[in-house]
């Protein structure tokens, strides 16, 4: 076998215990249920109307531009309902496909920066696929993974290789405009530390600083310069308004003083245990962190010059969400990876310690399989109640069973012990995720809304909605025209005077008498319900007048014996 075939077959027989392993559950995950209001839905609404009106170029939500993102993800969703049709199958496995790709570029990466510790590139994928906060979001259409994708790909490009050292510049400066393309300017704070820091990590940077630096900044303006193909005559195109928005108040807005989502500076560092969760529950992996010791290795000092600088950075910026730094959740895999791969080498003792394993791990499982088996029993003792207690406790003694074996794993010895992690970790989620689609998805799924207000919009009624509409209805109902932002009081009066025939959603707290008797539709969601009114009924029940009688009885969906209870 030639030497080049023999180097690709290795590659894949290296990559098979865990790519089938997380696609097979990655795939079982996202398909339980169907896309999550508010996130999937939103971006399915914006993909469907630049679809149905040919917004090719601007995207579109609720017929005015979206200015909130930029399109790569829209066309990729589009070019496989060319292919397949209008669908959420494909925009999921995009998802799938987009983090297996992940998965597989940090393999390639710690194998450029730890080419020495052939178990660190093993061993950083298994860690990535186990993170239970990225596993969940990567569950949702969103831009996040693709985004992973190209800082993966573009940090790739700095990396040596074998037979070159020097960065592939222009297919960094590519990856970098497929970023931009993604998620906007952030592309570049994810990608700007690990270069800027070049010859900390990298010794070719040290040694050729004007190139690295020189052909660096040319490469950002290549990917610049891509992104501005599309934003100027996307702006253009778009209105005044839309132009603004794009290129001043979105992303200024998040960066100081944030519209949405802003938060105190050190909001970050609580979450980080949460976000590295299983592995913040090894004691090992802290060993190995806090056992480094100069010299650092490259591949180190490379993921140590990615992941300080940008917490830093994220937490300067007012915006805070937890799915912001999720290209980085890679990074920590990787230096998790390599610091315990040192460990194995220098502190053979510290590294086949068994006070230092899973054990705390095992020891949680059995007592969460514990608290789920006698969980029926709390609830039917009034010891504990609640929406998500009540509905968990029909089927919490099933899955006790998967957790107590969880936790027997854990508490084993011996060899492959990251691996067992990773896979109790996979297989943990999983359990969870299956256990919110059997108790609390009926909560989330506005499909009967939907559909309800897709038939309206085909006959051509017009459709309000009291409150801040986010998309949540359009694709799921194929609704082709905007639905009309209302406020209580007078503007729900107009609409109904101007569409007689017309519906307007509400989203109460709690339901009264009236809502039961008068809407057309009424359904759970969140914490909340969503009513679909005819909108001179509601007109009629604001203003303190009685309703005509509706022809049909209300249709109530999905209300549980929690639900129930609180309708009495």
């Amino acid at each position: 076998m030639p030497s080049s075939a023999y180097s690709r077959s290795e590659h894949l027989r290296s990559l098979w215990p865990w790519l089938p392993l997380w696609t097979a559950v990655a795939l079982l995950a996202i398909f339980s249920h169907g896309p999550m209001p508010l996130y999937s839905t939103r971006t399915l609404a914006v993909a469907w109307e630049m679809w149905n009106h040919g917004h090719w170029l601007v995207p579109h939500i609720n017929g005015e531009p979206y200015s909130e993102k930029v399109p790569l993800l829209f066309w990729l969703i589009h070019a496989g309902w060319f292919v397949f049709g209008v669908n959420d199958v494909w925009p999921r496995i995009l998802e799938v496909i987009f983090g297996g790709t992940e998965l597989v570029l940090l393999a390639t990466l710690a194998r450029r920066l730890f080419p020495n510790r052939p178990w660190v590139a093993k061993g950083a994928p298994w860690m990535l696929l186990a993170l239970a906060y990225a596993f969940l979001f990567g569950l949702q259409i969103m831009y996040e993974v693709l985004l992973a994708v190209w800082v993966l790909a573009a940090l790739l490009c700095l990396t040596p290789k074998t037979d070159r050292e020097e960065p592939r510049w222009l297919l960094f400066g590519l990856c970098i405009g497929a970023g931009l393309m993604t998620k906007g300017p952030v592309m570049f704070l994810h990608i700007a530390f690990p270069w800027l820091l070049g010859p900390l990590w990298s010794s070719w940077a040290n040694t050729h600083r004007v190139r690295w630096y020189g052909r660096g900044v040319l490469a950002m303006l290549l990917g610049g310069a891509i992104l501005l193909a599309w934003a100027l005559p996307a702006g253009f195109s778009g209105g005044e308004a839309y132009r603004q928005r794009l290129f001043f108040t979105q992303t200024a807005g998040r960066v100081v003083d944030a519209f949405d989502h802003a938060r105190p500076f050190w909001w970050y560092l609580p979450m980080i245990p949460a976000l590295l969760f299983p592995f913040s529950g090894w004691p090992r992996a802290w060993v190995a962190l806090g056992a480094l010791r100069r010299p650092l290795e490259p591949g180190i000092r490379f993921g140590l010059c990615w992941l300080l600088p940008i917490l830093v950075a994220f937490s300067l910026i007012s915006g805070k969400q937890l799915y912001y730094p999720l290209p980085e959740f890679a990074g920590a895999a990787l230096l998790l990876a390599g610091a315990i791969a040192v460990l194995r080498e220098k502190r053979p003792a510290l590294a086949n310690s068994a006070w230092l394993g899973t054990w705390p791990l095992g020891v949680g499982g059995l007592l969460f399989a514990v608290f789920l088996f006698v969980l029926p029993n709390l609830v039917a003792h009034n010891v504990m109640h609640g929406e998500f207690i009540d509905a968990t406790s029909q089927y919490s003694r099933f899955f006790s069973i998967v957790f107590v074996v969880l936790g027997a794993l854990l508490l084993l010895r011996g060899r492959g012990e990251l691996r067992r992690l990773a896979i109790a970790g996979l297989v943990g989620t999983l359990a969870l995720n299956t256990l919110f689609t059997l108790t609390m998805w009926q909560n989330f799924d506005l499909r009967p809304a939907a559909q309800l207000l897709g038939a309206a919009d085909a006959e051509g009624r017009a459709i309000g909605y009291v409150g801040n509409y986010e998309g949540q209805f359009h694709f799921e109902g194929r609704i082709t025209r905007p639905i009309e932002r209302l406020n209580e009081g007078e503007s729900i009066q107009a609409f109904a005077r101007a569409h007689p025939n017309g519906l307007i959603i509400t989203r109460p707290e709690k339901l009264d008498a009236a809502d039961l008797r008068y809407p057309l539709l009424v359904q759970p969601f969140r914490s909340s319900w969503v009513v679909i009114w005819p909108a001179a009924s509601l007109a009629a029940q604001r203003a303190g007048h009685t309703p005509p009688e509706p022809p049909h009885p209300t249709r109530i969906y999905q209300v549980d014996a929690w639900r129930y209870r609180a309708l009495q």
